[in-house]
């Protein structure tokens, strides 16, 4: 029988997820009843998305305002801390924020400008061109900033995030600093301890620092590595990934310890189906939004935890370069069967190619984890679990 559809991505509703529920089990019922009650079909090589919050909610993954507190003191003591390039986000930092200043006396904030490290805006290019400034090399105190650009409001969010973040501060007693930099060593005019706040680019701003006079330069992913009065922790990113849980907690992000986890979902599916089902844990896609301009990638990484089958980079051949290079002279049938001829005749390695120029270069759980994070949303459509099938098939898959 011809087939005509390809990849589908389905959102599967589960029950809502509280600590000390068995995920596993929870996740496999969630998946069997949408096989009996809506006519899902299961196949070898389907895909099974588990977004990263329920793995936190079932598992108690937390953390309290008071605990991150008193990890930031026995990091720094007393000494004036230098946050540098923290995204400008109500989920993501300011419930950190609250839990960093509660454990310090001083702290300076260096935000990035005109927007943070996924694409926040507080200003605009346009802005800055107009009143001559170079984000490359000027630094801006706070009186200056509002001397040039006054009092912005996020587009979306209506927030004034440098006076908010200045509240956060002042609210837990510390003193606060606001200075606009994107060059990382400005922050040590200032001060020689540093908590590096930036996600994706943080190893090379730690490096920096360390190698032009930072003291203690330690990173989102040095916090709560441990357990702290019993606390949540993640030993590999620490407070990175972490999303506001209430005003006085955090839910932590899964570490790649999730991998037992996603192994034992595989092999439940599996004892109850018969098939060879891929599991893997979500964040985060990764992907931007071109109006607002924001990178949806404020977790470490799209996937922390994934079965071995979704290792590596899609292996795929570019059907419109073969259409219009190698086979421009045919049509039809013909040009149908010479494509799916190419496709069944292609190396285990298209890297260097010409025929694989354009397809995505990115990893497969990166492509997936995006998929299913565009599928599930952030907010009241219910479906944790996401069911992706037909994305290890080509067009020569009936």
């Amino acid at each position: 029988m011809k087939r005509n559809i390809g990849v589908m991505s389905i959102g599967i509703r589960g029950p809502i997820i509280r600590e000390g529920d068995d995920l596993k089990v929870i996740a496999v019922e969630s998946l069997l009843n949408a096989v009996t009650e809506d006519g899902i079909r299961l196949d070898d090589k389907d895909v099974y998305a588990i977004t990263e919050s329920v793995v936190a909610r079932s598992t108690g993954n937390y953390a309290t305002i008071d605990q991150i507190a008193k990890d930031i003191k026995e990091k720094y003591g007393d000494n004036t801390v230098g946050l540098i390039h923290p995204i400008t986000s109500r989920n993501r930092f300011s419930v950190l924020l609250r839990g960093i200043a509660r454990g310090l006396k001083k702290v300076i904030i260096m935000l990035s400008y005109p927007s943070d490290e996924v694409g926040n805006a507080i200003l605009t290019y346009d802005d800055i061109d107009a009143k001559n400034v170079n984000p490359y090399t000027d630094v801006l105190s706070y009186k200056k900033y509002r001397e040039l650009f006054g009092y912005k409001k996020h587009e979306f969010t209506g927030i004034d995030y440098i006076d908010y973040y200045k509240s956060i501060v002042e609210n837990e007693g510390a003193e606060c600093e606001i200075i606009f930099a994107n060059n990382e060593k400005a922050i040590l005019n200032y001060t020689k301890y540093v908590l590096t706040c930036d996600i994706h680019k943080r190893a090379r701003t730690k490096r920096i620092l360390k190698e032009n006079g930072g003291e203690i330069v330690l990173g989102l992913d040095d916090i709560l590595t441990k357990s702290v009065d019993g606390s949540g922790f993640n030993e590999l990113y620490g407070l990175l990934g972490s999303n506001k849980a209430t005003d006085e907690k955090v839910k932590l992000f899964p570490s790649s310890s999730c991998n037992i986890l996603v192994q034992d979902i595989k092999n439940l599916l599996y004892e109850k189906t018969g098939k060879n089902i891929e599991v893997m844990i979500y964040g985060d896609g990764a992907f931007k939004d071109p109006k607002g301009k924001i990178w949806e990638l404020a977790d470490p990484v799209v996937s922390p935890a994934y079965t071995d089958g979704l290792n590596g980079t899609p292996n795929e051949l570019k059907l419109k370069y073969l259409a219009d290079n190698d086979y421009k002279n045919l049509s039809g049938e013909e040009l149908k069967e010479a494509i799916k001829d190419s496709i069944r005749k292609k190396g285990s390695d298209l890297k260097g190619n010409m025929s694989s120029v354009g397809t995505t270069p990115r990893e497969i759980t990166d492509i997936l984890g995006s998929l299913a994070d565009l599928t599930s949303g952030s907010g009241d459509k219910g479906t944790p679990f996401i069911l992706i099938k037909g994305y290890f098939d080509n067009y020569t898959s009936e």
